[in-house]
């Protein structure tokens, strides 16, 4: 690999002509093409972070010492660099990440630096994305209607309709997804659904974009696909920023900057193309023909000696940043005015780093004065961006202003710097108003709405499958209990009827809401971290969206059991019988919400049935109230089917319902004596002592009481990832 491109430039197409940072603004004139409409960030936008001493632990336990993760780690991330954080697995690289933006904010110590200023983490994130390694994508929305819901949470709500369709049919063309427009996300390849989640973020133009793992899962034309297009997004003046675990040579030397890491030290950060030079300055001579990001990785895991804590040393000392100047030196000085020794970050130590002659192994000992130069930029056309970010001084204020003002003087070159007066996190709707997010709580809740009716609509476990598992229950139900409602000598039988059909209709609530409620859970963390909207907009959405259909389908079952089964022909009855089979539902429902919320995937679906068990012990029909243990009869309370089960047998045989009729009997081996007055059933099932508009009221207390427990459980999960 040669040292043959420029370090920190920031030329590059545009990205949304004359629209503002965050969204906030409507685009001040229609681009004549797709790729017009890629237009670089204003000199105002542009987002250099800067990080001093950053020291992350984890809690092991009492008694145990603290496990730090990042050791007082410092370091510069230019806008108009493509950046890449590097390291052996547990080095703390998602950890720096997750710190940096804004997601980690637990045991953590050091400061943090937005354009010399000091982040404001929650301002900070509403002009940041963070895109996840995994294709965090709802699979039953179309690639347009996925961008046209990012478009309409994360532009302002004054952009209007056709404005929003034109910017996202232009990224979508720019990225090569134009003609999957109307395609499933399900039916696209690993790399277009890479794409596609990068698009997502590209609608308000953030300056700043971190990527876990962008490259993981693709093939090596997909991973050559997808960081050119972070390098041509860098150079529109975006700061992008992404951790990657051990790229080929082809992939590496496509960044601008490495960030490496090695047992939460860092070993390495400078330009990529001096690399290779510097570690052969500390003895660590990369073979011929050898992958660079390898041989480093290599040395970091200490297959060539024990030489990570004398890196780290080396960086902390400042021999690092000369060495890399001395490199550049060497051939050209492009930048005098950082050529004085008080320019040089050596951390308040008096050591100097002299650089030795050694011998670079072949592919370097050739450089020419372009390729040497080029690890900071040529000095004809701008100040490079890299050398000034770790080189100028970080503590004096008098020189952070002159360096400002020569920054602000070089005019003939695109710069991503900003003047203290210019460099404030900016949101417009925030700042202008107070709000948090860009759009207001109602066209959230209306586009979230819209989003999960139509996932919930194509879902085929959520819909078909329920539906026809509901009519072909109900009718297998009809045909086994078929017209035994009007029997004094089946009343057992009706009341197995009942109590099966309320376990039905719970689980066929419960559990498609357990499974699918926790993979959607980290679609919801991406998109409400990203500051896309509020916990309030998506799960007041998620839980309306579903509502219909779950009361739907108990009415459908409840329809075909009530009438085949020879239930009471009465308007009133038949009524109040669907109410409970639907507060049934919707309580079984919330519970599911509620596992989800809480659990993992593997977790919920074991919890669910196993969280039913002591349900249905409890609901007064296995076993009378009267003889549960009293240690043990509180659980009769909190089981919101004995309300159910209590409901449904009032209403069945309740209400002055005239007497059963005991002139026909059904062929069995063994009879019971018939009953013929109903309301000797509910004494004997000991259901009696509530009048029937407290179980209605009761089941919606638990409704409700579920549901407002998995809204603050979801918050609490939210701040715990944090």
């Amino acid at each position: 690999m040669e040292c043959s491109r420029l370090a920190g430039h920031c030329k590059s197409p545009d990205i949304f002509k004359g629209m503002t940072v965050g969204g906030s603004g409507s685009p001040d004139k229609r681009p004549d093409t797709p790729r017009d409409s890629i237009a670089q960030l204003s000199k105002d936008n542009g987002k250099d972070l800067r990080f001093e001493d950053i020291k992350y632990h984890v809690f092991k336990g009492r008694g145990i010492e603290n496990k730090f993760i990042l050791k007082d780690i410092s370091g510069v991330f230019k806008c108009g660099q493509l950046s890449a954080i590097m390291g052996p697995s547990g080095a703390g690289k998602s950890s720096l990440m997750n710190i940096l933006a804004g997601y980690r904010t637990k045991n953590v110590s050091g400061n943090i630096y937005v354009n010399k200023e000091e982040r404001n983490p929650q301002e900070f994130r509403k002009i940041t994305c963070y895109i996840m390694q995994e294709d965090l994508l709802l699979p039953h929305l179309s690639v347009e209607e996925t961008m046209m819901c990012s478009a309409s949470l994360k532009l302002s709500e004054n952009t209007d309709t056709a404005t929003k369709k034109k910017i996202v049919s232009d990224i979508l063309n720019v990225l090569s997804l134009g003609d999957a427009a109307d395609t499933r996300i399900s039916q696209l390849s690993g790399g277009q659904k890479k794409r596609l989640a990068i698009a997502q973020e590209l609608v308000n133009n953030p300056p700043v974009m971190f990527f876990d793992e962008p490259t993981s899962g693709l093939d090596s034309a997909s991973c050559y696909q997808c960081i050119s297009l972070l390098r041509t997004l860098a150079q529109a003046g975006r700061t992008i920023i992404c951790t990657i675990h051990q790229p080929s040579a082809k992939i590496f030397e496509m960044f601008d900057y490495l960030y490496f890491l090695a047992e939460g030290h860092c070993i390495y950060r400078g330009p990529v193309n001096c690399l290779v030079p510097y570690l052969a300055s500390q003895d660590l001579v990369c073979p011929p023909y050898h992958n660079p990001a390898d041989y480093f990785m290599e040395v970091a895991c200490g297959e060539h000696g024990d030489n990570v804590l004398r890196l780290a040393c080396a960086v902390r000392r400042g021999v690092l940043d000369k060495t890399i100047l001395n490199l550049t030196k060497q051939r050209n000085d492009p930048c005098p005015c950082l050529s004085q020794p008080g320019n040089l970050l050596l951390n308040g130590t008096q050591d100097v780093c002299v650089m030795q002659a050694r011998s670079y192994p072949p592919a370097y000992s050739t450089m020419g004065e372009t390729e040497v130069s080029s690890a900071y930029g040529d000095g004809d056309n701008e100040l490079n961006a890299e050398t000034s970010s770790f080189l100028l001084p970080v503590d004096s204020k008098k020189e952070d202003t002159k360096s400002v003002s020569l920054l602000e003087l070089r005019s003939n070159g695109p710069l991503c710097h900003l003047s203290e007066k210019t460099s404030s996190v900016r949101s417009g709707r925030n700042n202008r108003n107070g709000q948090t997010f860009e759009t207001s709580l109602l066209t959230q809740f209306r586009v979230l709405f819209v989003r999960s009716f139509l996932t919930i609509i194509r879902d085929t476990t959520l819909t078909h499958l329920r539906l026809v598992s509901h009519v072909v229950v109900g009718v297998l139900i009809g045909l086994l209990y078929f017209r035994i409602g009007k029997l004094g000598t089946e009343v057992i039988s009706n009341a197995a009827f009942i109590f099966f059909s309320l376990l039905f209709i719970m689980f066929a609530a419960l559990m498609p809401t357990v499974m699918t409620f926790p993979v959607e859970m980290p679609i919801f963390v991406r998109e409400h971290m990203n500051y896309w909207y509020s916990l309030k907009a998506y799960y007041m959405a998620k839980s309306l969206a579903d509502l219909p259909f779950q009361i739907f389908f108990p009415i459908i079952y409840s329809s075909i059991v009530y009438w085949m089964t020879g239930q009471p022909a009465e308007f009133l009855r038949f009524m109040l019988y669907l109410l409970i089979s639907v507060q049934t539902s919707l309580v079984g429902q919330s519970l599911g919400l509620l596992i989800g919320a809480a659990t993992s995937l593997q977790v919920a679906v074991f919890l669910g049935p196993v969280t039913g068990i002591p349900i249905l012990l409890f609901s007064g029909f296995f076993l009378s109230l009267d003889l549960i243990p009293k240690y043990l009869q509180w659980l009769s309370y909190i089981s919101f089917t004995r309300y159910s089960f209590s409901g449904a047998l009032k209403v069945i045989y309740g209400l002055n319902r005239t007497s059963l009729d005991c002139t026909h009997r059904r062929k069995a081996k063994v009879s019971f004596p018939c009953v013929h007055n109903p309301a000797l059933v509910i004494d004997a099932l000991n259901v009696g002592q509530y009048q029937l508009y407290l179980d209605f009221l009761i089941l919606l207390i638990f409704f409700f009481g579920l549901r407002l427990l998995c809204y603050f459980i979801l918050r609490w999960r939210i701040k715990g990832q944090r």
